[in-house]
């Protein structure tokens, strides 16, 4: 891992680098075969924009960070429930680039239920929002610059913030009204990319296992992904309504982990 990991900090604009990570028991149930794909998606995607100088983002476990860049953006923030993401702001804002990559991986253990998988999740909203909320004024001053900052509005504020808090209200409102939903062209536009995304991450891990695996397994497993991703939408919605109305928690619920070292 370290082999094929250290030599992308050859360049000198690299502050960071994020490995794919692997659920472990991902075989377990709905939930763990859920997070697969989700990982799958995600590196896909970050991976591309990446590639085009765009936003990747550290994910916890797998990630490597260059020392001068973290003290060039001011080490670890302590008042963050999501370390990684808000160092994944800070390292941007800071003119860093941060490379993911598909290969190697890192195992770690998924949640195994609804309820763990809520406390994980909405402690990741909180986080991801409270970044935005932080560093808002040096986002809106280009500190990233223009594409960087482009990118960051319409993948990350739209498309996983806006968008889900407001598809719930949408949806009320078309049935009071008894007219079509307005958001749903754009909802419809999110789905579809993220299932064949979902799909060609997917196949990059199963590659050469067969026409089986290309015509039915895949195709399944990205709409069980599809499917467990709607999750989002009640996570972000009601994390939206609580950080409205609340003031700011620093709150950890840990993770229940079940297997041994």
């Amino acid at each position: 891992m370290l082999l094929r990991t250290i030599p992308l900090f050859g360049q000198d604009n690299v502050g960071a680098v994020q490995l794919r990570k692997e659920i472990a028991n991902a075989s377990t149930n709905f939930w763990t075969k859920g997070q697969m794909a989700e990982m799958a998606v995600d590196t896909f995607f970050q991976e591309r924009r990446s590639l085009g100088s765009g936003i990747g983002e550290l994910r916890g476990n797998g990630q490597f960070v260059r020392r001068t860049a973290l003290y060039s953006c001011g080490g670890w923030n302590e008042e963050t429930i999501t370390d990684d993401l808000d160092l994944t702001l800070r390292l941007h804002l800071d003119k860093w680039d941060i490379e993911c990559v598909f290969y190697p991986v890192v195992k770690e253990e998924g949640v195994t239920n609804a309820v763990s998988l809520w406390h994980q999740r909405n402690r990741w909203a909180e986080g991801g929002y409270q970044r935005y909320l932080d560093y808002w004024d040096l986002i809106v001053r280009n500190r990233m610059g223009t594409w960087k900052t482009f990118e960051l509005l319409i993948n990350f504020v739209l498309i996983q913030y806006i968008i889900p808090t407001a598809i719930i209200p949408d949806l009320l409102m078309a049935i009071a009204r008894h007219r079509p939903p307005i958001l749903s062209p754009l909802t419809g536009m999110t789905v579809t990319v993220s299932f064949f995304g979902m799909f060609a991450g997917l196949k990059r891990i199963h590659k050469n296992k067969g026409l089986k695996t290309y015509t039915y397994i895949l195709p399944l497993q990205s709409l069980r992904g599809i499917l467990y991703m709607f999750h989002w939408i009640v996570v972000i919605s009601t994390t939206t309504i609580r950080m409205s109305i609340r003031p700011k928690r620093l709150k950890w619920v840990k993770t229940l982990r079940q297997g041994s070292n």
